[in-house]
């Protein structure tokens, strides 16, 4: 039997069938807030988007309290909190070492378990890190999203967004894509069917896409599967 699962090099980034990287992990530096400091994502709050560093003693500390705060439910409960707590999370156990290192230095309230969900969801790729910030993809979503690898972990992400999925079914979709069934497979057993999406296109585009698939005797979207590919190139 053929794998035609895409092949992942050391970086973390999966190769689709052309070769291809696909960034499946985060590329900028832990505790950088690269979306929460983007004004077009964010607005004015990017202005007090705060940044962790694992390598400053005074930076790890204020992580080790804003964790202690993230975990103790004193912060406040929106998606661009939980963004800065997944990056103390993160910039803590890379500071620390260790994910144990990491919640007993943020106090008694903090377990292994909430440092691991959250500091993987400081590791998604800055594609479905934005969905998050901008309220496509709730936190607790992305929590479950963190935990499957590769490409997975971006099929889950659009599935969610396309697929209208709830926090239950991403969990579920999850923990079957953990034991083993492929992400495709996961997501239709679910009732996802991948690469559905419903565009908007302009009065002429349509016109012109409509008759050209008519001409080529093909369908709307294998003309736009072809030119898409042809435009990732």
């Amino acid at each position: 039997m053929t794998d035609n699962r895409p092949e992942e090099n050391s970086r973390g980034r999966n190769r689709g069938p052309d070769g291809r990287p696909i960034p499946t992990d985060r590329e900028s530096p832990v505790g950088a807030p690269v979306i929460r400091g983007d004004e077009s994502v964010t607005g004015t709050r990017a202005r007090k988007a705060v940044q962790f560093d694992p390598t400053d003693p005074d930076s790890l500390d204020a992580a080790a309290d804003t964790v202690s705060q993230f975990a103790t439910g004193t912060t406040e409960d929106d998606h661009l909190y939980m963004l800065r707590g997944a990056a103390a999370c993160a910039a803590l156990v890379r500071g620390e070492g260790s994910y144990k290192a990491a919640a007993e230095r943020a106090g008694p309230d903090v377990t292994v378990s909430f440092i691991r969900k959250w500091a993987r969801v400081h590791d998604l790729p800055r594609s479905v890190r934005k969905q998050v910030a901008l309220g496509q993809i709730a936190p607790t979503a992305a929590k479950h999203i963190a935990r499957v690898g590769g490409e997975a972990r971006l099929l889950l992400a659009w599935a969610a967004i396309d697929g209208d999925l709830t926090v239950r079914d991403i969990r579920t979709v999850a923990s079957t894509i953990n034991d083993g069934t492929p992400a495709n497979q996961a997501l239709t057993n679910h009732g996802v069917h991948l690469g559905q999406l419903e565009l908007s296109l302009s009065p002429d585009t349509y016109r012109d896409l409509r008759r050209r698939a008519s001409l080529d005797d093909t369908t709307p979207g294998e003309l736009v599967t072809d030119a898409l590919e042809q435009y990732f190139e």
